[in-house]
């Protein structure tokens, strides 16, 4: 007998009802299912294995990276590309390169530790906040199940199920060891976060800060201090191609990458970057001749 047709059997359960224990496999009586695998015939241990062996294949083939390090990257780097970009263009109205060098470095070192230490204390809060979310998810269960009777058909609701249906599944799950976990992903919406999670994040933001803003300060690297408006030429060019390639990037990320209109869009959204970054490097180099006028007048 295979595992689907013990467990059918055993719960008695009709072919829509195993679908939805099927989709909630997490919360519907998992260490049950375990135990009878372990105990049934050798035959049917091979076939256990071998699902658990094509799982695994499949997994490794879809592997992705997960959407949180992305949306990380993202903030380090949109903020990388305009903000060091803006300072090292206002700088260059001093005219010296090495004003514009040492002045962007420093920036440039000092915003990405504070980019990652905020993507750091960001995560542990998110994960202080998981933790007592669950714990009043756990004393809620401890002292009043009836209303966690009330939530979890309030979580079914949704799906017009048939009533008799929804009172089996909450009889399941109020007696299932994992009746946390389901109400922590269906009723909260909380994933767990990763125990590495506030490291990671720290660590993405800063790079991406960090490596983003270093493009505008490469082409004063290979000037002379006389230079300085020719690095500030060839920076704008460089940077008008990352700020266009980094909003249709981002912005097909979500909207997906064929047919003429996610392309449209992908333009539309470079085309945005470049703006909002064009924007904030005019306003800093105004900003630095006015003031360096205003120290010429004074002097």
């Amino acid at each position: 007998m295979s595992l689907c047709e013990a467990l059918e059997y055993t719960a008695k359960l009709s072919k829509f009802q195993y679908a939805i224990f099927s989709f909630l496999k997490f919360a519907c009586c998992l260490t049950f299912v375990e135990d009878l695998a372990s105990s049934g015939s050798d035959g049917d241990d091979l076939e256990s294995q071998n699902s658990k062996t094509a799982l695994l294949r499949h997994t490794s083939k879809h592997f992705k990276i997960d959407a949180r390090i992305i949306s990380d990257a993202t903030i380090g780097l949109s903020d990388g590309l305009t903000v060091p970009f803006a300072l090292t263009a206002g700088l260059s109205a001093l005219g010296n390169t090495k004003v514009v060098v040492y002045g962007g470095l420093a920036e440039l070192i000092a915003g990405a530790i504070s980019m990652g230490l905020g993507g750091y204390l960001g995560a542990k809060s998110e994960v202080a906040s998981y933790q007592a979310t669950k714990e009043e998810t756990e004393d809620r269960i401890l002292f009043d199940p009836r209303a966690v009777r009330e939530d979890i058909g309030q979580v079914f609701e949704v799906y017009k199920l048939p009533e008799q249906t929804v009172n089996d599944l909450t009889n399941h799950l109020t007696q299932s060891p994992k009746l946390v976990d389901f109400m922590m992903r269906f009723q909260h919406c909380a994933e767990p976060p990763a125990t590495t999670r506030a490291f990671t994040s720290g660590l993405t933001i800063a790079l991406g800060y960090f490596l983003g803003g270093l493009l505008p300060l490469i082409p004063y690297f290979a000037v002379s201090p006389a230079q300085v408006y020719e690095g500030l030429y060839i920076s704008i060019g460089v940077m008008i191609i990352a700020l266009f390639v980094f909003g249709y990037g981002k912005t097909c990320a979500v909207t997906g990458w064929e047919g003429s209109r996610n392309i449209r869009k992908g333009c539309f959204g470079g085309v945005q970057q470049v703006v909002v970054g064009s924007i904030a490097a005019a306003a800093a180099m105004g900003l630095v001749r006015l003031f360096n006028q205003g120290a010429d007048l004074d002097g």
